[in-house]
């Protein structure tokens, strides 16, 4: 059994992580203070333990990713489309042609035909509803996104003190991922967008709780030179699943409809429960800790963003997603109402997937280059700087070519810029942690920034639509965040890796 804990005072009241007295299975902390970031884990020398637990998180981000890709890019869009339809068009109105409408409201704005009286009043509802599903789907999300942003960092402390004989992550990740998939399956049924938002709230909340703690396993199990390896394989997942829940969701649409809600849900759920079973962690159970200081933890909650790598790392990350989940919030609206020829619903849900598959070949060789490649270079700032640019560029086609070709050419260089971007950001906010003893309450925070750009998202491109009558104002709103986001990372001070020459890639 782990000897007992001692622990030194944290001038913000929140104890830093402990120390073990005697550690025989495991490294200490103290002879290598450049490797590990703790001594509360099992830590992963050897070359099985390490590949399994890559295998396995990379099968649980698959599972999370699914669900983010299925949810936010074809199911909650076509739900929400679903419940704002039947509040527009009523009576004789429920048959209309949706493309056809929206394809006569473009010759009539070119001045090609003039409306009847009966086509103005449905052009009427159709612009109407186009607004109204735009900030339906901008209110589900930016609620939920709030709710994790705010929380986030909370997870992240208590499971840094948490004990038990799981250690101290696995019981967040085990039963917060059990009942998030249990909320999963209860979105399915929300029958107005009012118990949307509150179902999808607790949904992305609870399954977050589960990806904080996961994270920081990466933060606790691998040494610092290994982490771009680990985190390019734990990326490589959220690219997949990603791929997967936007390809089963729009092909099976047209079979199944929302009942995909369930195949998500299980999947989330046996993952989860066989990562935690085939990677046990070390017991937290004689882990001391100071009493928990409420007023303390609020000062402190975003302590980390007073050191200045870490703080320009940050906003660097919520304008890099604040740009991106701008450009894909509506995303099969986009197909619907901005491209030529305009698609239906049906049409639009089986295209979105084809487009994210065209981003595959490039993402996947970027994620499996990009983050080995920056520990044997032993830096990640410039890594992070190309994506950058590089999804900037992306957002522009669209702008230039409002087609489905041009769509595909910037999913394509999209996927180049984030299998680049992914791995590396992971890895630098690890290697710019200010304090490593509370690693898990600073990679919360480090989530807060892509919740908060996921979060600000839905509401600025529902008003671009709203203010412009268009989806045009996106895509340039887009592009400007995302050229800041290379800005932001620039002033960080990065010193190249000592051991970096010696990592194997």
């Amino acid at each position: 059994m782990p000897g007992r804990v001692a622990e030194r005072p944290d001038p913000h009241g929140i104890p830093e992580r402990p120390v073990m007295a005697d550690e025989p299975s495991m490294t200490r902390l103290s002879e290598e203070p450049q490797r590990w970031t703790t001594s509360i884990a099992v830590h992963y020398e050897g070359k099985k333990p390490m590949s399994r637990y890559i295998r396995w998180y990379l099968i649980v981000s698959i599972a999370t990713s699914m669900v983010w890709a299925a949810v936010n890019g074809i199911l909650m869009p076509n739900q929400i489309q679903l419940i704002e339809f039947g509040q527009f068009f009523l009576g004789p109105d429920a048959g209309v042609d949706l493309p056809a409408l929206t394809e006569l409201g473009r010759a009539v704005a070119a001045g090609q035909v003039t409306p009847t009286a009966e086509q103005a009043r449905q052009l009427g509802l159709l612009s109407d509803f186009e607004t109204a599903r735009a900030a339906s789907l901008g209110l589900v999300t930016t609620v939920s996104a709030i709710l994790v942003m705010l929380l986030q960092p909370v997870i992240g402390v208590l499971s840094d003190r948490t004990r038990s004989k799981l250690g101290r992550r696995a019981p967040w990740i085990l039963y917060a991922g059990l009942f998030g998939a249990v909320l999963l399956a209860g979105v399915r049924f929300a029958p107005s967008i009012a118990i949307l938002v509150v179902l999808w709230s607790l949904t992305e909340l609870t399954l977050n709780v589960a990806g904080n703690p996961l994270q920081a396993t990466v933060a606790d199990r691998v040494p610092r030179e290994r982490r771009g390896r680990v985190t390019s394989w734990t990326s490589l997942g959220a690219i997949i699943g990603g791929l997967l829940g936007g390809i089963g969701a729009g092909a099976l649409f047209g079979m199944i409809g929302l009942d995909f809600y369930f195949i998500l849900a299980l999947f989330v759920a046996l993952t989860v429960v066989l990562f935690v079973i085939r990677n046990r962690d070390e017991s937290s159970v004689d882990m001391v800790r100071e009493p928990f200081k409420w007023g303390a933890f609020f000062r402190g909650y975003a302590s980390a963003l007073k050191a200045r790598d870490y703080r320009w790392l940050w906003i660097s990350r919520v304008l890099f997603f604040f740009g991106y989940s701008t450009s894909t919030v509506l995303s099969l609206y986009m197909l619907q109402s901005y491209i030529t020829p305009a698609m239906s619903a049906a049409e639009a849900s089986a295209t979105a997937p084809l487009i994210s598959i065209a981003s595959l070949p490039a993402t996947l060789i970027a994620v499996s280059i990009s983050g080995r490649l920056s520990d044997r270079l032993g830096v990640r700032k410039p890594f992070i700087i190309v994506a950058s640019v590089l999804m900037a560029a992306s957002l522009a086609v669209p702008l230039i070519s409002p087609t489905l070709p041009g769509l595909f050419i910037q999913s394509i260089v999209t996927g180049l810029a984030f299998g680049i971007y992914l791995p590396v950001d992971n890895a630098m906010f690890i290697d710019v942690l200010p304090d490593p003893e509370t690693a898990g309450r600073d990679l919360g925070l480090s989530i807060v920034a892509t919740n908060l750009g996921q979060s600000l998202a839905p509401a600025l491109a529902a008003v671009m639509v709203a203010v412009t009558g268009g989806y045009a104002g996106v895509w340039v709103a887009a592009v400007v965040l995302v050229a800041g986001a290379t800005f932001t990372v620039a002033p960080i001070r990065e010193r190249r890796a000592r051991n970096a020459a010696q990592v194997q890639v």
